[in-house]
């Protein structure tokens, strides 16, 4: 009885008689192609492309000279890159400004993204369809997400989203499962977890600002502004609240303040 075959990966030729003599010899796959500038591309494995998917090509990184990059997106991108040791550790700030600049990551952008990063869009798809704030089609250009998570839950969150949606003109039932956009195609609402203001609760974050606490009465308010250009609820923004340990403001007259006679009277009784 003869010995089973097993695969031996890490010595070429040995166990490997079902690799396409084509694909670069027994075991091995081809050469790694080279670029323009004279440096290696990644290899492709061309036989088990072929073997998984028939007559499908396996997908290259583009070359920056196949697509129409915006000098300050390939600037952007690149100085995100040069944070990281792995340059794939800047994927989603990449496609953060891919988004930024075209509104949404469209092929195009990603394909511009990806050149700039030498990883193949396809890679940069799958980072892109894994977070909801990346979004792989056209999501409006005024985007409200509004919290229901506990805290928000708990001091009207959901009643805030449906009046968010209705003012918007969107599916409330779309917003709470992963974003509804309007039929003008200009707002997208969606609810969310968690926004992390819970001091704000219930609050809404508005073209990456966040608001609160909001009425709901206020969410009508809120999208008539940015339909029309003007500024969103400026009493309710975070950004103009003071920030803790600066200047002290009038005081909270829910507060009783003693009077300094009392203050000392009462250290007095507590002197030994």
């Amino acid at each position: 009885m003869s010995e089973p075959k097993f695969r031996d990966l890490a010595t070429p030729g040995v166990g490997s008689e079902d690799v396409a003599p084509d694909a670069g010899g027994p075991g091995r796959g081809p050469e790694a192609p080279m670029r323009p500038d004279g440096t290696p591309g990644l290899p492709l494995d061309a036989a088990l492309v072929d073997g998984r998917f028939p007559g499908r090509e396996a997908e290259r990184i583009p070359e920056l000279h196949e697509v129409e990059c915006p000098p300050q997106l390939r600037e952007r991108i690149e100085e995100l890159m040069a944070r990281y040791p792995d340059r794939r550790s800047a994927s989603i700030p990449a496609l953060w400004a891919v988004q930024r600049l075209h509104g949404w990551c469209t092929p195009e952008g990603i394909r511009q993204a990806a050149a700039v990063m030498r990883v193949t869009p396809a890679y940069l798809e799958s980072v892109a369809s894994f977070y909801d704030l990346l979004h792989t089609k056209p999501a409006g250009t005024q985007r409200v997400l509004v919290c229901t998570n506990i805290s928000c839950w708990m001091r009207g969150g959901d009643q805030l989203l449906e009046a968010f949606c209705e003012a918007g003109g969107c599916d409330a039932t779309e917003a709470g499962h992963g974003g509804s956009v309007s039929a003008d195609g200009e707002v997208y609402i969606s609810g969310f977890e968690c926004l992390g203001a819970c001091d704000l609760a219930p609050m809404a974050s508005i073209n990456e600002r966040y608001f609160g606490p909001l009425e709901t009465g206020e969410a009508a308010t809120a999208i008539e502004q940015l339909r029309s250009g003007a500024e969103v609820l400026p009493e309710r923004a975070l950004e103009k609240r003071p920030l803790a340990g600066g200047p002290e403001g009038e005081p909270d007259p829910r507060v009783a303040r003693r009077p300094p006679a009392a203050d000392a009277e009462a250290s007095e009784e507590g002197s030994p």
